[in-house]
């Protein structure tokens, strides 16, 4: 049998499998979705620090300049997945337009963000919760208040395993049970950024605003590159598309929709903070609270405590849910074992929500993964790249019908957008290679000795 890992897939056999899915979501469902997995704990936190050490009060373009880059790659996902609406996000993608081998390496990298993202989320989740119980004079038992590390006397981070546990509980429940709950989730935690927005406004001195860009227009810059990342994580929508009423009009509002409400979210908060106090004062662990409590205002201080609880929840809802359709698509494919690759009589794919769910909960439960997260961002700039020169491919493609969204000014939008990731990958550190390098070679090695010789196209061909 001659060899050819770069053999494509069909859409036809995609949307077979697929349709097995409930159609349960629609355009607000999938802004919540997205919304719920950029806004998180980052928004009072990114702001202030950024601006104390790179941007000044000018981080306010940041975020524009940010949420800009970041637009490019979002209607390159539009356009994507209004053409190609099934499970699998990047992957799927990857494996219809460039071939079988890219669309592992884009899967595997996705596992490896989605699920680092949620167990590190995991782990400040049960750090605020824990701090909300000894407000109440209430303690966890130290041998459960943290990682295996059994010099510290920690065994095991037990809020971090019980927060995972109860999201995938709850997601098991049907996606209308969970939107439920994630949207009404992402209105209060709205709600909170509003009230900080309405009450700052108040205590804004216009002389903080003076001088706007004192690290000129480098730091603008400079300060762009670091909070890009916050805006990391509108690609989950993409996932969902197989669950999705009218795929070709919803995805795209659903995706350019969760970046505009980002961005202006962002924003607005950037400039009510550098108003309230000095950029130079707000290089600290949680620049928001220090400004509220600089004004005499506590009670909205804290309120932000519940709102990064009910962030962080929202945030781990939306990346399960994308891990267990990723892993889903893996094994629809036959490149992981094919009781992933099933869905049950309720439309919901069981066997990879628990398997998702348990790696997840044990990963947050059991290590320390603060050196570990910078690889989400190259996990994730590696599959805007793909998913940004793809749109190339797919106006290539006769036997891929046309979605309801293009990406205006093509080809210049899709080589922008890939150029501009690479570019940001260029920003990512040596070590982050190094780990990176680590995870694909084991992800070739599972794709060689098994993906390979058990994928469906293999049947398929033979």
């Amino acid at each position: 049998m001659k060899l050819n890992p770069f053999r494509k897939e069909s859409l036809k056999r995609y949307l077979g499998t697929d349709k097995h899915f409930a159609k349960t979501l629609g355009a607000f469902d999938l802004l919540t979705i997205g919304i719920g997995a950029v806004i998180g704990t980052g928004i009072f936190i990114l702001p202030g620090t950024v601006a104390a050490k790179e941007a000044g009060p000018g981080v306010t373009l940041s975020f524009l300049v940010a949420a800009l880059v970041c637009t490019l790659a979002s209607m390159c996902y539009a356009e994507l997945s209004s053409s190609i609406p099934v499970a699998g996000s990047a992957y799927s993608y990857g494996n219809i337009l460039y071939g079988e081998v890219i669309g592992w390496i884009l899967g595997w990298a996705l596992i490896l963000e989605y699920m680092l993202s949620v167990a590190a989320v995991s782990a400040g989740w049960a750090s605020y919760f824990n701090s909300l119980l000894h407000s109440f004079g209430l303690h966890t038992p130290h041998h459960f208040e943290g990682p295996f590390d059994p010099l510290n006397g920690t065994y095991l981070n037990l809020w971090a395993v019980i927060s995972v546990l109860l999201i995938g509980i709850l997601l098991s429940r049907g996606m209308k049970t969970s939107m439920k709950f994630n949207n009404a989730a992402v209105l209060i935690k709205i709600a909170i950024i509003f009230i900080f927005i309405g009450v700052g406004l108040f205590f804004i001195k216009p002389k903080n605003y003076h001088p706007f860009t004192p690290y000129g227009t480098t730091g603008v810059l400079r300060g762009a590159t670091t909070v890009f990342f916050a805006f990391l994580g509108f690609d989950v929508v993409s996932s969902s598309a197989a669950e999705v009423k009218n795929p070709k009009k919803n995805m795209p509002i659903g995706i350019i929709g969760t970046l505009i409400v980002a961005a202006l979210l962002y924003m607005g908060v950037s400039v009510v903070l550098t108003g309230m106090v000095n950029y130079k004062q707000l290089d600290v662990a949680n620049p928001v609270a220090y400004a509220l409590k600089l004004v005499n205002q506590g009670w909205v201080a804290d309120l932000l405590s519940i709102g990064a609880i009910v962030g962080m929840s929202t945030m781990m809802l939306t990346m399960i849910y994308s891990s267990s359709r990723l892993i889903y698509s893996i094994g629809r494919d036959g490149l992981l074992p094919n009781f992933l690759g099933k869905i049950d009589k309720h439309g919901l794919p069981e066997n990879a929500l628990w398997i998702v769910t348990i790696v997840i909960a044990l990963m947050g439960g059991l290590f320390s993964l603060e050196e570990l997260t910078s690889l989400v961002s190259i996990g994730t700039l590696l599959a805007f790249t793909f998913v940004s020169f793809g749109v190339i491919l797919l106006r290539r493609r006769k036997d891929i019908p046309e979605g309801n969204f293009k990406v205006p000014l093509y080809p210049v939008i899709p080589i922008l957008s890939g150029l501009a990731c690479i570019g940001m990958m260029c920003f990512l550190s040596v070590k982050t290679y190094l780990f990176a390098g680590i995870w694909f070679l084991f992800g070739l090695f599972i794709y060689c000795v098994y993906g390979y010789k058990h994928s469906k196209i293999s049947k398929k061909n033979n």
